[in-house]
């Protein structure tokens, strides 16, 4: 009797724990299948946008520390529309961005200012391989003054504005994480002459409203979780030219982070540093910070 009571204790705690490894292996499965249903996108259109706003405020009231009254805004807007089927893969985005400050005692200056779309078309070639062909247009909303001598308008609306376009090849992990090498790309910089009717300007000769360059190009992005709610956003774009001081890179590098609260708040930071010596003789950097209000659309 002790013998049966004992292998019949032994069964149950047998079958009791098959049943456990049974349950959490169906749940693993589970959990993949429902990670891949999400990487694996149906074929066709998908659009998605963002419009945030920033605010920063400081105000001082007899401190006797110091300081300076200052309010700045600063509003952006991100807009998605994808196309995805089992040969082609067409990713397009938009950004925008305009930012003013108002410090006490002193006229409205700008904080942010851009207008930029890319576009990256590929035609599956093998694996994780697409032949591709991408275009970049970047300009801005609104005239720059001279840091030295703000009375002096040294940029405006398509002036500059930076084309760049070309064919190439691009591996795409998923679609946030991708690198496309374009070796045959053209640039066009296009400025109003009146920038440059006492000499040259971005690049663009004296008297001259156009340049035209040709070399390569290599763009990464790359998005990822730090932290729970917590996104990282890295986007890349080098470019060489053949024509002229081929051993010159320019550098364009972007980071994004979104530290989110809630379906409408978060804390965003944003982070961008370019390199071009035709425009500049050194690095230009952008730091942009603040609580975001957020709508998607």
């Amino acid at each position: 009797m002790k013998k049966i009571l004992l292998g019949s204790t032994l069964i149950f705690f047998m079958n009791t724990a098959f049943s456990q490894v049974s349950e959490k292996e169906l749940l693993k499965k589970t959990e993949e299948a429902i990670a891949k249903i999400k990487d694996e996108k149906p074929a066709g259109w998908e659009k998605k946008g963002m419009f945030t706003f920033l605010l920063n405020q400081a105000n001082f009231n007899n401190w006797l520390a110091g300081g300076q009254s200052s309010i700045s805004g600063n509003a952006g807007v991100k807009y998605d529309f994808n196309y995805k089927s089992n040969s082609w893969t067409w990713d397009n985005k938009l950004f925008a961005n305009y930012g003013l400050t108002k410090l006490q005692g002193q006229p409205l200056q700008k904080t942010d200012d851009r207008v930029e779309f890319n576009s990256l078309l590929g035609k599956k070639a093998s694996g994780e391989w697409y032949y591709s062909a991408f275009f970049n247009f970047k300009t801005q909303f609104d005239s720059g003054f001279d840091p030295a001598d703000n009375t002096i308008k040294i940029s405006h609306f398509f002036s500059p504005a930076y084309f760049q376009f070309g064919p190439g090849m691009l591996w795409k992990k998923s679609d946030n994480l991708k690198i496309n090498v374009a070796p045959a790309t053209s640039k066009l910089i296009i400025v109003h002459k009146h920038f440059t009717e006492f000499g040259p300007a971005f690049g663009v000769k004296q008297g001259e409203s156009s340049r035209y360059e040709f070399g390569a190009a290599v763009n990464g992005y790359y998005k990822f979780n730090l932290m729970e709610n917590v996104t990282a956003e890295n986007i890349l774009n080098l470019y060489t030219n053949y024509l002229e001081d081929g051993q010159n890179v320019d550098i364009d590098y972007t980071l994004n982070i979104v530290m989110k609260v809630n379906k409408y708040l978060s804390t965003n930071f944003s982070f961008q540093t370019i390199y071009d010596d035709n425009a500049f003789a050194g690095f230009q950097t952008r730091e942009v910070i603040g609580v975001g209000v957020n709508y998607g659309f």
